[in-house]
């Protein structure tokens, strides 16, 4: 047998820049917000202060928002209803589009404009309310709530809300409240997640205007919108500062051509595609803030655009447990439902508990992010996180409660005379969550960053290789002050002292106090391993993502334990659903404590080390001999397509909606 051979990279095409892992990072960082001109109940968390007082009570939202949603929400429904009546769902599932007619109805209702100020054409609800709708929209169809939520949260509304000049606002906000479907262009063949490799330019075309050549990948409403966001890098030259740049584009310009619509596993009807830009003409009036902010746009936006997807799931959640119920109360094995049966039932209770918790992040959240006096960016990002990834937990869990018949589509279910189930199509719509708006590995590093942001403004240079002598002296300085405060503050808490937080055990009703003392207890826990792992790995720990996932996920799981038990007592206190609202919040506090201290237990405890040596192997080739044995029917086609930038020789598959 032949030396193994090391596994060679793939070559792609295109004119992506090289750039240095460091580069990247520096890019990435430009990128962040720097300060925190707000409080954050979740940074305060990571770092040991339980703040409860940032979220309890629970904030509420003003009698005129809720009118004025609650308004919507049943014409909404009413909508949604005659949809259902008239088989959508399965429709779109078939035909994997959204039908044009249903595209028109959603426009007529004000949908496209629910988020923007009534002064444009819009409804101007509430993050709230606007979640809740997402939520009903998506029960129906995830495509159509996928359609709204990247029209409306990272499309051209939101960015020009926060960045845009008036001028902006008054052309395109009326526009987008009424008949224009936008989409965001950031992704590209051979650009994921690490922007500085962006490859689409916007070059400097006289004093008034940009030409743009590149090809974007995975542009959700690409296919179909008549307004697009686009970043392009602008080259830095006299009179340019340059760098990834904003920018609203009118789909149908010259030079735009859609080459491709994807097709998934899921989400059948997203009208997702490839873009190529070939000398497009943008005038400089259209360009969104600054050269040079484009991502820091696109962070600042998705600060509360990225509640919209948890707000799909949540949704979803609601589904799966009305379908758990009437399924598992129904289907009778060894002469007791299915649900009667331990193994079953501990499924039920999960779906329930965690669909229960998480809509109380959504709201806790979103009602935050409505009052503007409170830093969202890590709570809406955990939000996101922790909203994927149960939700395709509750999604699984529901197939398995079907049995065969989670497992057999909505289409065969009908065919021989059952009711039409989609459970596949659930799991298969929600994986994609996982990967959106930044993948859960990503989502990690981005809150894992933003949790140590605290030491790292002390310490930070102590580690930089680039810092002088007089840097790192000051930064130890500025360092022993800090840690001389803020350790021995870890030591006790409120967590150990027997009577805290009393209003949470009324008579009658569990014992939630014990799970918000946990909570001050463990997020104290949480930031002395965050602290002793900074000490340990010093420089080297950016590269730890094993551990800060682990650190980011307890987060995740205090987060949510803290929203549970405030949403139990608000609704206890508001006459509404108290005693089953606690009876949820306390299985999902036990539930989440056994998924926190099974986490900290692989703190220190893992094969990180070892899955490192594993992976050299795979990519040197040390184990091929484990591949024999069967065939690879993908052939041999590149790994990531030629984006090479140039005209296109494809047939345009754009369609507008009208």
């Amino acid at each position: 047998m032949s030396a193994p051979q090391p596994v060679q990279p793939a070559q792609p095409g295109g004119t992506q820049p090289k750039v240095t892992e460091r580069e990247a990072r520096q890019v990435a960082e430009a990128a962040r917000e720097q300060d925190w001109r707000k409080p954050s109940f979740a940074r305060e968390l990571f770092l040991g202060r339980f703040r409860l007082d940032l979220i309890h009570p629970h904030p509420l939202p003003a009698d005129e928002d809720v009118r004025r949603g609650e308004a919507f929400l049943a014409r909404l429904r009413e909508f949604c209803e005659r949809e259902l009546d008239a088989g959508l769902p399965a429709r779109i599932e078939r035909e994997a589009r959204i039908p044009d007619e249903t595209v028109r109805g959603l426009k007529e209702l004000g949908a496209l404009g629910m988020k923007i100020d009534p002064r444009y054409g819009g409804l101007g609800l509430t993050q709230v309310y606007y979640n809740k709708a997402l939520a009903l929209v998506g029960s129906v169809s995830p495509a159509i709530g996928a359609l709204l939520s990247a029209h409306q949260s990272i499309g051209v509304p939101q960015p020009l809300k926060m960045f845009g000049t008036q001028e902006q606002k008054d052309a395109y906000l009326p526009r987008c409240a009424t008949t224009a479907v936008s989409a965001f262009l950031l992704t590209e063949p051979d650009v994921g997640s690490d922007p500085a490799r962006l490859a689409t330019t916007a070059v400097p075309d006289g004093d008034d205007g940009y030409v743009l050549d590149g090809v974007k990948l995975w542009t959700t409403n690409g296919v179909v919108a008549d307004l697009l966001v686009v970043m392009a890098r602008v080259p830095k030259s006299e009179g340019h500062r340059g760098g990834i740049t904003a920018f609203v584009v009118e789909a149908d310009s010259p030079g735009i051509t859609v080459e491709h619509r994807n097709a998934f596993m899921g989400l059948r009807g997203l009208e997702n595609g490839v873009t190529r830009f070939h000398r497009v003409a943008v005038p400089a009036a259209q360009r969104i803030g600054a050269e040079g902010a484009g991502l820091k746009i696109a962070l600042t936006t998705l600060n509360t655009g990225r509640l919209s997807l948890p707000a799909l799931c949540v949704g979803a959640g609601k589904w799966c447990l009305k379908i758990a119920r009437e399924w598992s109360g129904v289907r009778e094995q060894w002469g007791r439902p299915v649900a009667r049966h331990e193994a079953v039932g501990a499924k039920v209770s999960f779906i329930a508990a965690t669909t229960f918790a998480l809509e109380a992040v959504v709201d806790l959240a979103s009602q935050m992010a409505d009052e503007d006096r409170n830093d969202i960016r890590i709570e809406a990002a955990l939000a996101k996180l922790y909203g994927s990834e149960m939700a395709w937990l509750m999604a699984d869990e529901l197939v398995q409660i079907r049995g065969g018949r989670g497992f057999e589509t909505a289409e065969s279910l009908a065919a021989r005379g059952e009711r039409a189930v989609p459970a596949e199509q659930m799991l298969r719509d929600l994986r994609i969550n996982r990967i959106f708006e930044g993948s859960t590995e990503i989502m990690h590093l981005l809150i894992a960053r933003e949790a140590v942001d605290a030491h790292l403004s002390v310490a930070g240079d102590l580690i930089d290789p680039e810092k002088d002598l007089g840097d790192k002296a000051r930064a130890g300085a500025r360092a022993a002050g800090f840690y001389a405060r803020w350790l021995p503050k870890l030591a006790t808490g409120a967590g150990q002292v027997p009577g805290t937080y009393r209003e949470f055990h009324p008579a009658g009703h569990p014992d939630l106090a014990t799970h918000l003392r946990y909570v001050e207890r463990t997020s104290r826990k949480l930031a002395r391993s965050t602290f002793y792992a900074m000490s340990r790995w010093q420089g080297r720990m950016e590269t730890k993502q094993g551990f800060l996932g682990r650190i980011v996920d307890i987060g995740a799981e205090l987060f949510a334990m803290s929203a549970a038990c405030v949403r139990a007592e608000h609704l206890r206190a508001t006459g509404a659903h108290g005693r089953e609202a606690y009876q949820l919040a306390d299985a999902f506090c036990r539930q989440s404590r056994l998924r926190a201290d099974e986490l900290f237990g692989r703190l220190w405890s893992n094969t990180d080390d070892l899955d490192r040596k594993v992976v050299e192997g795979v990519l040197t080739g040390t184990y091929t001999w484990l591949e024999e044995g069967v065939l690879d029917p993908s052939g041999d086609g590149p790994w990531i397509a030629d984006a090479a930038p140039g005209p296109s020789e494809e047939e345009n598959v754009h369609r507008p909606l009208r």
